[in-house]
């Protein structure tokens, strides 16, 4: 069997790099208890580039609704500051040195049902992820079925795997928006 143009540890690879993806974006998801990897994605202006937050200060939960962000250098506080109360995440950061303190105000309902809507946009984008893979992997078997370097019946067990594949990345997603949504709508 000729697999140059079929892997499917690599499809799986690629679909576990979807959801692994989808994880990531639900941890920056803001659900009222305080957590660090809620500042990951905030990208600061330090010495003419952007650099991660995390490479410039230490990001810690001191307590269950309050981040603390302590910032190594003293001149990176204001665009440190400014980083974070432009990334849209509805903090205010309070500065005291070369400590910024972000405390986590209560959600409202209203905001609740909005990072659950956010929620299912980042679960349909990694869906359709998932199912952009599983089609490349079945494009790739048709065209070996096609050149008659795959036999009809392994291209079908081979599709069979590939389809197996993708609901079991699909039910994980939707398990982890489950869960996500639970944890939001908590009051």
């Amino acid at each position: 069997m000729a697999t140059e143009d079929f892997d499917i540890d690599d499809l799986k690879r690629r679909m576990e790099g979807s959801t692994t993806s989808f994880k990531s974006d639900l941890g920056g998801l803001r659900t009222g208890r305080a957590s660090a990897t809620l500042l990951d994605p905030i990208t600061v202006e330090a010495y003419g580039q952007q650099m991660p937050l995390n490479q410039v200060a230490t990001v810690n939960v001191p307590e269950p609704r309050l981040i603390s962000v302590q910032v190594w250098d003293k001149s990176m506080v204001p665009a440190v500051e400014k980083a974070i109360r432009n990334s849209n995440i509805g903090l205010s950061p309070v500065v005291d040195g070369t400590n910024l303190r972000l405390p986590m105000p209560e959600l409202n309902e209203e905001r609740r049902r909005e990072l659950v809507k956010v929620g299912h946009q980042y679960a349909e984008n990694a869906r359709v992820a998932v199912r952009h893979v599983r089609r490349d992997g079945m494009e790739a078997l048709k065209k070996l079925e096609k050149d008659k370097e795959l036999g009809q019946d392994d291209a079908r067990a081979e599709s069979d795997k590939v389809q197996k594949l993708t609901d079991e990345a699909i039910t994980e997603i939707d398990a982890l928006l489950a869960q996500k949504e639970t944890e939001i709508m908590q009051v």
